[in-house]
């Protein structure tokens, strides 16, 4: 996506959420050409994953008030009842959740490596980033900017990575696994805009999610805080298995991936059990990891091609 602005004119939209906050979102309203699409085209919503959300919030904020925000202001402003959204990693997450809470059956939705139950993730730096609450003691200090660059999380990182059974000679094959297909010109563009910042609440999130192997809220640990937010001691489960069983979903996932991990994508495709068999396409690409979704070579071919087949189905 980031060649993509080099190659395509692109728009700034702002969008404000229902609890006042300002996104931007960036639109492609013609291709290469430079001939603006038809009127009549469905929209596509392209998701990011984990780094770039707000300071203060976790991924429960990015479902109920973010995700939302952005249907709303893509359906006014194309006047399309149907999207198509594309989300990886993080962005799968938001979108199953909010889809097991709201029934939003105009929309078609697919994922790239889905991100759902994390307790199998075999990344055993993030895993061991989560077991000694690395986040929570960055929260506990004061910093709710999750910066990968900043001294504070490269010192934390460097004691994670001193356990000789974590390889962190390269830091991507180290968090997403070997992927297969990136080239130095991809990379490059990536490491020109990334790490970036996420919310270190975010982090909490996730590593709560990776140590009890559940999809919930998040839980405050406070059980006056938790009945605050959410009328009870313990956070709400999204329940995956609420997600509209006629709900058009393409589900992708790779047999390297350290983050969306075999067993926790089958615990998921578990939950989605009673799914209508002509709504639902699974991909599986053995030799593919995490970043290979966004960055691969041969992603088109493999990956994007059908996602648009089965867009041209639905």
């Amino acid at each position: 996506m980031l060649v993509a602005f080099k190659l395509w004119d692109f728009k700034k939209q702002i969008v404000t959420t229902k609890d006042g906050y300002i996104l931007s979102l960036l639109r492609l309203p013609n291709g290469r050409s430079g001939a603006f699409s038809r009127p009549n085209k469905i929209p596509v919503l392209l998701q990011h994953g984990l780094l770039m959300a707000y300071w203060d919030w976790s991924w429960d904020e990015l479902a109920a008030n973010d995700l939302r925000a952005s249907f709303d202001y893509v359906y006014q402003r194309t006047g399309n009842q149907t999207i198509h959204y594309v989300g990886h990693s993080l962005g799968t997450l938001i979108a199953l959740a909010t889809f097991s809470q709201h029934k939003l059956l105009s929309m078609v939705r697919s994922a790239l490596c889905p991100i759902a139950y994390l307790n199998q993730i075999t990344s055993l730096i993030s895993k061991a980033a989560a077991q000694i609450f690395v986040a929570e003691d960055l929260y506990w200090l004061g910093l709710h900017k999750f910066d990968p660059n900043s001294k504070a999380v490269d010192k934390l990182l460097k004691t994670v990575c001193m356990d000789p059974e974590i390889d962190c000679y390269n830091m991507i094959s180290a968090m997403t696994g070997p992927n297969c297909c990136l080239n130095s010109s991809s990379v490059e563009v990536f490491l020109d805009h990334e790490p970036q910042a996420t919310s270190t609440k975010n982090m909490i999130h996730l590593a709560q999610m990776i140590r009890r192997g559940t999809i919930t809220k998040y839980d405050y640990d406070d059980n006056d805080e938790n009945m605050s937010h959410y009328g009870q001691i313990s956070p709400p489960v999204y329940n995956m298995s609420k997600i509209p069983n006629d709900l058009p979903l393409f589900l992708s996932y790779g047999g390297q991936d350290k983050l969306s991990d075999d067993n926790d994508v089958s615990r998921l495709l578990n939950s989605l059990h009673f799914h209508d068999g002509d709504k639902m396409t699974v991909q599986y690409q053995d030799n593919y990891a995490h970043a290979d979704f966004v960055m691969a070579v041969n992603a088109k071919r493999i990956v994007y091609d059908p996602l648009m087949a089965f867009f041209e189905l639905h």
